[in-house]
């Protein structure tokens, strides 16, 4: 089958390679979309992934084309949803119900081949069902949103906060969305980029600006997300935080960013400063919210490229252009 490969740090290739073959509580899924990922530049950049080569792709949904032995919850022509997730069940922050903070954490796409190829193998516990109405190929979006509805669970965000959001690409137009429906008093996004802040508009928010300065609120925000991983970005977001309000690293730095932070203010403002990572018993949720329409995937998917582009297709991503874009075996 075709596949896409970060052969080495700095390159990514199309190359055949062997068709999957599931054990007994594992299936084949025939994907039918992969987006791309921050973490997917990440891994092409040397981070994350354990060892290269490795076939990419955490974010996939398609159909079951076989099963092992053992599977009896899903069958061949099923449609699914596919949580990336693998954890060891047995560490000690597995088993005080932080999963996601594994110690012996990995995941597909990451750890093991992902579903930037024509099939990828999954365990059938990671695969979740999609009903009829879904096009299978936007259902690739059910993975960030869970990763964004586990966002919201770390905020405990409350009724009437008031919340700014950094960074209008695809995880903080989710977060836009989920603040809209969590009771905000007002969700305000920034960003560099004017057409993502278009976007942001489309969707309906209370300000969208360049920068927090364009906004009127010199009290702060309540609820402040960082959803670029841009040192700069960070920095301004800490600073912006309201008394007894809480700041979230949702977005993913790179390993060497640093920031200052003012404990005095910390302590005397009583501020928050917490981090989400990834997915915790949230992408059934995110599955269910997709289902009922909590994004429009004619909004958030701008590009649908064939598999034979990953290469220019995570270009493009690097650059900015566009907001989720998937590969389409």
């Amino acid at each position: 089958m075709k596949a896409a490969v970060i052969e080495s740090v700095g390159r990514a290739v199309v190359a055949e390679v062997p068709d999957p073959t599931p054990g007994p509580r594992e299936v084949v899924v025939e994907v039918a979309a992969c987006g791309l990922c921050g973490t997917d530049l990440h891994i092409l950049q040397g981070e994350f992934a354990p060892k290269l080569p490795i076939v990419p792709g955490h974010e996939f949904a398609g159909e079951v084309v076989a099963v092992g032995t053992r599977v009896t919850e899903v069958a061949p022509g099923d449609q699914v949803a596919v949580d990336p997730s693998l954890y060891c069940h047995e560490c000690r922050y597995c088993r005080n119900g932080h999963s996601n903070l594994c110690e012996r954490w990995a995941a597909i796409g990451v750890t093991t081949s992902g579903g930037a190829a024509q099939y990828a193998l999954a365990p059938v516990a990671n695969c979740v069902k999609l009903p009829d109405h879904i096009r299978t190929a936007d259902a690739a979006l059910i993975e960030p949103l869970s990763c964004a509805v586990r966002g919201y669970d770390v905020l405990q965000s409350r009724l009437g906060a008031h919340v700014l959001i950094y960074g209008s690409g695809t995880m903080g137009l989710m977060m836009l969305e989920l603040a809209k429906r969590t009771g905000a008093a007002s969700v305000d996004v920034v960003d560099l980029n004017p057409e993502r802040l278009e976007t942001a508009r489309r969707l309906g928010v209370s300000g969208a600006a360049a920068g927090p300065d364009e906004l009127d609120r010199p009290q702060g925000w309540d609820l402040v997300v960082d959803a670029t991983g841009n040192a700069a970005a960070i920095q301004d977001g800490l600073d912006r935080v309201a008394k007894a309000g809480t700041f979230l690293q949702f977005g993913v730095a790179d390993y060497a960013t640093r920031v200052t932070i003012d404990p005095y203010r910390i302590y005397n403002q009583e501020i928050t400063i917490t981090g989400s990572m990834a997915v915790l018993h949230s992408f059934e949720r995110a599955a269910e919210l997709f289902a009922n329409g909590v994004l429009d995937p004619d909004v958030f998917i701008s590009d649908r490229l064939p598999l034979e582009q990953y290469p220019q297709a995570l270009e493009q991503f690097a650059s900015g252009v566009g907001r989720k874009i998937l590969v389409v075996p």
